[in-house]
């Protein structure tokens, strides 16, 4: 775990070699400086992170910082790699682009492009001024977007503001493909089905599915009861079909809801924690689900049988705010108001079954000697047996 010294709001993985480059040029922001070339880019990756203070005057600035992951201590670099300060503006929500370079903040009023040379060698004053051409003009002067996401080619962007309204754009071009100024009373979650012909959005009591082509919306999937929609999340199961996992928060606890992507029908409601939950992710080979409460727990349960793999009690200080896994679902970074970020590696399986299936026979063995033994004075204080001695 890491303390980088700035609430921080969101999390992702960038990928290596869009900053491997620049790091191994500037062995001042290594903390390596005899890299290993032949080493795997999986030991060596990186994560952005982006967080603040706000606009107010708390002296905490707001940041998009580059951190090195290295999975062979399983360590976060102690010192961001690159770090960027954007002045008053809270990079509040982020999303990184799948194929090309650059990330994508919200800010209070905006969205900014930003390129990972920025981050990696701002400019002089170390500021990244308001009026800057990374300005998305379609995004500019609409109020704070709350959610963000890329389709998986990267070939279209979505946009959640808190007013409710949901904006879908080609990229690059900001082609408008969508603009529903009443899809919700305010978007908290935004996520592409693996083909990207869908689009769910999330907002207060129900969730909207689109299909982007069509932008036309083709189902609306309600809560039940007391359910309060928190996150959501398009997988695949062990099968290879396509699910739509939906986080969701009740009077008790939190839960894990499935969907059919064929239907839109529900499949299975899970409860899963008895706090509520604040973030939730799936691993990238969809095997796995991470869950972050209020109370700063992380829990990675199994999505096929949402079973508890691994749990993190006070992971943070408070509730945590973002998780993202490694490309390759070997490890997962928390992050929250606490300003630290916490890396976990996934248990392999195989291991904790040989550790558990070990210590069940280990088990069974002595309980079986202990009831033969039982049974032998039993059966001899009743003399049903006798020992002859010849």
């Amino acid at each position: 775990m890491q303390t980088y010294g700035v609430p921080i709001y969101a999390a992702d993985w960038i990928p290596e070699v869009d900053v491997r480059s620049k790091i191994l040029m500037d062995p001042e922001k290594s903390e390596e400086n005899d890299v290993d070339e032949s080493s795997s880019s999986s030991s060596r990756s990186c994560i952005v992170l982006s967080g603040g203070g706000g606009e107010g005057r708390s002296g905490i600035p707001n940041v998009i910082l580059i951190c090195r992951v290295d999975l062979d201590t399983n360590s976060l670099s102690e010192q961001p790699l690159g770090r960027l300060v954007l002045g008053t503006d809270l990079p509040y929500r982020m999303v990184v682009h799948p194929r090309e370079g650059g990330l994508i903040c919200a800010l209070q009023n905006s969205c900014r492009l930003f390129g990972w040379d920025n981050i990696m060698s701002p400019r002089e004053d170390n500021q990244a001024g308001e009026e800057s051409e990374e300005v998305i003009q379609e995004l500019k002067d609409v109020g704070q977007q709350l959610a963000l996401a890329f389709n998986p080619e990267g070939s279209v962007l979505a946009a959640g503001a808190e007013d409710g309204t949901l904006r879908v754009f080609e990229w690059p071009s900001m082609n408008s493909l969508l603009n529903e100024s009443q899809a919700h009373s305010s978007v908290k979650s935004l996520t592409f089905s693996e083909n990207g012909k869908f689009l769910v959005s999330l907002g207060g009591p129900l969730c909207r599915v689109w299909e982007v082509n069509a932008s036309t919306a083709v189902a609306s999937l309600s809560k039940e009861k007391d359910e309060m929609f928190a996150s959501c999340r398009f997988s695949l199961d062990s099968a290879g079909n396509e699910v739509l996992y939906v986080a969701a928060n009740t009077e008790r606890g939190g839960s894990i809801i499935t969907w059919d992507t064929k239907s839109w029908k529900r499949k299975e409601s899970k409860p899963i924690e008895k706090n509520s939950i604040s973030a939730f992710n799936v691993s990238p080979d969809g095997k796995l689900l991470a869950i972050g409460t209020l109370e700063g727990d992380v829990l990675i349960l199994d999505s096929t049988r949402k079973q508890t793999n691994q749990i993190v009690k006070k992971a943070h200080l408070g509730l945590v705010t973002a998780l993202t896994f490694s490309p390759d679902s070997r490890c997962l970074v928390s992050v929250s108001f606490d300003s630290r970020a916490r890396l976990t590696v996934i248990e392999k399986k195989n291991e904790k079954r040989a550790y558990y299936a070990g210590t069940r026979w280990w088990i069974l063995a002595i309980l079986f000697v202990i009831l033969y033994v039982v049974a032998y004075y039993f059966l001899k204080a009743k003399g049903i047996i006798s020992i002859s001695l010849s």
